[in-house]
């Protein structure tokens, strides 16, 4: 992890500050979808608190189990040591719907509706958390100028590939959110879309593998895809919506503005820390 500043026993590190600033400006963004469509915002907030600890246990959780399980039985005081790295994204995403589920069922929030707005904001704040992410791309060719020179070695910015193509995401699932066929739409959409995006990004990681190319990410990815395949055809018939609005191509033109100003600001920030 790479530090800012400290002080006192104290410090900053580069990719915690990332993570409160993309929880901050996802959590925004929810907030205002949810006034916009008269929801109970107050109460959403408390559920985005409650999802935020599930996601940070589950990630905590499926790291230990899946990746290094033998390091922590050894350590078990490092389990609580987050500061020091290894957190799961699957296990995050995991985790934070699975309270999410919980919460919005105990208070009788309409699920399906609810994470379709949780959705872009998601995404978007998974994309800003990444910038800060340390970098651990496999090698890369000399012949590509943007690789990044880490322990003596020139290697992939997995984390640069992950995030522009979270933005990518982010623009497409806030245009399908004016414009669903059925609800949960955005949301099993949400999962397709970042379960390919990290099976992407993991040909540019070292992890470890379970049969050829294929890591634990890869299997973990999959597994993602496949149930979202499912529920999509299970929203299709219980899930339809009576009227479809129309999108207007300044909403096209506005996301693709905003979606581009991301990807040259989170490039400027990573290649400037990280670089």
């Amino acid at each position: 992890m790479k530090p800012l500043f400290s002080f006192g026993p104290f410090s900053i590190h580069f990719f915690g500050l990332m993570i409160a600033i993309g929880a901050l400006v996802g959590f925004l963004l929810l907030i205002r979808e949810a006034k916009r469509r008269k929801m109970n915002h107050k109460l959403l907030t408390d559920g985005v608190v409650y999802s935020l600890l599930g996601g940070i246990i589950g990630a905590r959780i499926v790291y230990i189990v899946v990746y290094n399980p033998s390091y922590y039985i050894a350590n078990p005081m490092e389990v609580f040591f987050i500061q020091n790295g290894g957190l799961s994204i699957h296990g995050g995403i995991l985790g934070g719907l699975l309270v999410g589920y919980l919460f919005l069922k105990r208070h009788k929030l309409p699920i399906w509706e609810t994470l379709d707005i949780v959705a872009p904001s998601l995404i978007l704040a998974q994309g800003i958390s990444r910038i800060g992410c340390d970098v651990f791309g496999g090698p890369i060719s000399d012949a590509l100028p943007w690789g990044m020179e880490k322990y003596g070695e020139l290697l992939h910015p997995a984390q640069a590939y992950e995030f522009l193509l979270d933005y990518l995401l982010f623009g497409y699932l806030w245009l399908r959110l004016k414009k669903t066929s059925y609800t949960g739409q955005v949301f099993l959409h949400y999962v397709i879309g970042y379960m390919a995006i990290r099976a992407i990004v993991e040909f540019a990681r070292l992890n470890p593998m379970v049969v050829g190319p294929l890591s634990v990410s890869h299997v973990m990815s999959l597994i993602g895809i496949i149930i979202a395949a499912f529920l999509i055809k299970y929203r299709k018939r219980s899930g339809l919506i009576d009227k479809v609005n129309s999108i207007p191509k300044n909403k096209y033109i506005k996301t693709g503005i905003y979606v581009i100003v991301l990807m040259v600001i989170s490039l400027l920030i990573y290649y400037g820390v990280q670089g």
